[in-house]
């Protein structure tokens, strides 16, 4: 095959062992001066609530934060509150209806008014906002209200019994804006408040000095921030756009950068950039996989833009032949091999980990064309015209499959067309620029969230260690519409009551062992039922200086969650 072989080459690669440094230098608040961090996927947004793409999500987490976020391990860390409440020190209900949060009372905006209850009870509001378009809803799904008895209390009662309480509030992707600021910016006005988008005001390490939208973000210390000497560095130059072999050679040959994120490049790229002696890689495996998901509407332009992307069915890919079929001619050995090496794995899995909740019913490292194709014969879908792509009662298969602008992607893309096109499946790459791709502009017709083509390949995550939440992607009002102005995590729109009802199972088990049983059901059945076709488990790759100390990777939140505690060695 032309395209294997010219992608297939000695590879060399790495130890996926996070590299961590002992925390321990201390003295003044910005005393090692600049940091420089370089994102190739350019943030658009700070506010987390309006975009579900982990480049504003992460940017977004040195200025804002949750009550509580999870650590290297995955275990849970009181952030903004005094303790982790739980059953046995009385912070949750015995009959799991209620967890009550008490607030630190030392904590400052960073404009120095103090962090209250209010606030926390305002981000509730602002995301549940039914005109909002709250682009992580689903921390919230079991929320039915907050209460603030005091200042420094929050009680959040939940809808139904609710054995794993730690999804509003908590991780990244759910922190806390500040009343004063955003109270003017509910509903439908959310996405006009540019000011207050761009500039939030937080309670993390760093301010925004300056923010050009998928550019360049500028910060400086938090002059209120609640730790003594922290801070280490005085400033963040936070560069985005590019690609990711220019942002690795950054950080590991010219010294330009001292961060890298998200290094999706070949294992063997990866070795020559260590190579350069200034900086290191570091890699562990998350819940991060790399997917193609499958539009379950009709992405016809003949409907309209708001239309083509609510209106049911899929002209084709509502056939499980079809997805099958897709699934079965794609060769994943392959694809990790040339993608990613040691910091790949072969998945058929949404939820890859952690271990205990990922299912082992599905196979898929072998890729069986001939199968494939008797697949769509049996089906009914031939090739009746002799001109190479099947049809069926005058619909052809032709698909769109759009992805993001990067090297693996785009080698990605060069061989699943190979093998669907073997198939008989016509297929069109497109790919789009990361920081549009995964931005949150509501105006554009080129997010993952329009997803205006027939199938679309990505990565995302969740945090923390429990994948309720993030398996609540799959509920059928999660799916971005106009009426959400296009924010929403359900991207495929996938719906299925069954599933629906599943996951209010869940949601309600307390069952460690049943709440694990579940949630391998619930994967299996989006991805059996056209929601996604995984591909790759993959590592998260980053790179950082070896001037710079302090770095803990951090697979179950965001990578920059302990920015507070980087120093620069040696100065």
């Amino acid at each position: 095959m032309t395209t294997r072989s010219a992608l297939l080459c000695a590879a060399a690669s790495f130890a996926l062992a996070p590299m961590a440094y002992a925390d321990g230098h201390e003295g003044k608040r910005g005393r090692d001066g600049q940091v420089n961090i370089i994102y190739w996927q350019a943030p658009s947004t700070l506010n987390p609530f309006l975009s579900g793409g982990t480049k504003d999500v992460e940017s977004a987490s040195l200025i804002v934060e949750p009550l509580a976020r999870f650590d290297e391990t995955g275990t849970i860390q009181p952030w903004l509150v005094t303790e982790i409440p739980t059953v046995d020190n009385g912070g949750v209900t015995e009959d799991l209806t209620q967890i009550t949060w008490k607030l630190r009372d030392d904590i400052l905006w960073s404009d120095g008014t103090p962090f209250t209850s209010a606030d926390v009870a305002f981000t509730h509001e602002y995301c549940t906002h039914p005109e909002g378009g709250c682009a992580q809803i689903t921390k919230f799904e079991s929320v039915e209200s907050v209460e603030t008895p005091d200042d420094f209390t929050v009680v959040v009662n939940f809808k139904e019994p609710t054995p794993y309480p730690y999804t509003a509030f908590v991780g990244g992707e759910s922190p806390i804006l500040q009343k004063a600021q955003f109270e003017g910016c509910l509903g439908a006005a959310a996405s006009a408040c540019t000011e207050q988008n761009f500039n939030p005001i937080g309670t993390g390490p760093f301010v925004v000095d300056e923010f050009r939208t998928n550019d360049v973000i500028s910060l400086s210390a938090n002059p209120n921030y609640r730790e003594a000497g922290k801070p280490a560095f005085a400033s963040v130059n936070f560069k985005g756009g590019g690609d990711a072999d220019a942002a690795g050679r950054a950080v590991m040959q010219t010294g330009e950068f001292d961060y890298a994120w998200n290094l999706q490049l070949a294992p063997e790229v990866i070795a020559q950039m260590e190579a350069g002696g200034l900086g290191t890689p570091v890699a562990g495996f998350g819940p991060l996989v790399e997917r193609i998901m499958l539009n379950n509407t009709n992405p016809d332009p003949a409907l309209g833009p708001d239309e083509r992307s609510v209106v049911r069915p899929h002209p084709f890919l509502s056939d499980p032949a079809v997805y099958q079929a897709l699934s079965m001619a794609i060769d994943r050995p392959l694809l990790v091999e040339i993608g990613y090496g040691q910091a790949g794995r072969v998945t058929c899995n949404w939820i890859p980990a952690p271990e205990a909740f990922s299912s082992t019913s599905m196979t898929c490292d072998t890729q069986d064309l001939e199968g494939a194709k008797a697949m769509l014969e049996e089906a009914g879908w031939v090739d009746s015209n002799g001109d190479g792509v099947r049809e069926k009662d005058g619909v052809e298969l032709r698909v769109l499959y759009q992805t993001s602008t990067n090297a693996v992607r785009q080698d990605f893309q060069a061989l699943i067309k190979e093998w669907w096109e073997e198939l008989g499946v016509a297929t069109e790459l497109r790919n789009v620029n990361s920081s549009v791709f995964f931005g949150g502009d509501a105006g554009s017709p080129d997010t993952f969230q329009k997803f205006y083509a027939d199938v679309e390949m990505y990565a995302n995550t969740f945090n923390g260690t429990d994948p309720q939440a993030y398996l609540a992607n799959g509920l059928c009002d999660k799916a971005p519409s106009p009426d959400t102005q296009w924010q929403g995590e359900n991207i495929s729109r996938f719906c299925m009551e069954e599933y629906d009802t599943l996951w209010n199972e869940l949601a309600q088990t307390a069952d460690i062992s049943e709440r694990q049983r579940i949630a391998k059901e619930l994967n299996d059945m989006i991805v059996q039922n056209g929601g996604m076709i995984p591909l790759v488990h993959r590592g998260r790759l980053s790179a950082h200086a070896n001037s710079l100390g302090g770095i803990k990777l951090n697979v179950w939140d965001s990578e920059l969650w302990n920015i507070a505690d980087w120093y620069r060695i040696g100065e």
